[in-house]
């Protein structure tokens, strides 16, 4: 495929700059863009510009998105190169993230997982996906 789709994970939240923090100084993602007060939703996109996938978490005026519905509703990003990875555990936790407890323990092995202000869980993998 030359053209591989680009990817969009888009969810509610009710706290967008709680977000904002763990998504960019935790992540280290950049702000993609913004908006405010379209058709009543408020949203950012969170990534880096160039890669085939961001984030956009979005705000209702009229809703309340609550908190994910369980523990092992997760986001995996692979970091094969440990350096990269180590990297990676250290801008989350000198961000103020500490890690928790993986629902499921095979995350725990070769990984971190940390949990978003809405609760939804990102882990930080130290391998490589085949």
């Amino acid at each position: 495929m030359t053209n591989p789709p680009i990817l969009r994970v888009a969810r509610p939240s009710d706290d967008l700059e709680a977000l904002v923090c763990f998504y960019r100084n935790g992540l280290g993602f950049e702000i993609i863009d913004r908006f405010l007060g379209h058709n009543g939703f408020d949203g950012i996109m969170l990534g880096k510009k160039g890669w085939p996938y961001h984030f956009e978490f979005t705000r209702s005026h009229d809703h309340v998105a609550g908190k994910a519905p369980t523990e092992d509703n997760l986001i995996i990003f692979y970091l094969p190169d440990h350096t990269e990875w180590q990297g990676a555990v250290s801008r989350m936790e000198n961000a103020g993230y500490a890690p928790v407890k993986s629902f499921n323990p095979y995350w725990d092995v070769q990984g971190r997982t940390y949990e978003d202000p809405d609760g939804y869980r990102v882990v930080l993998q130290n391998a490589k996906w085949e």
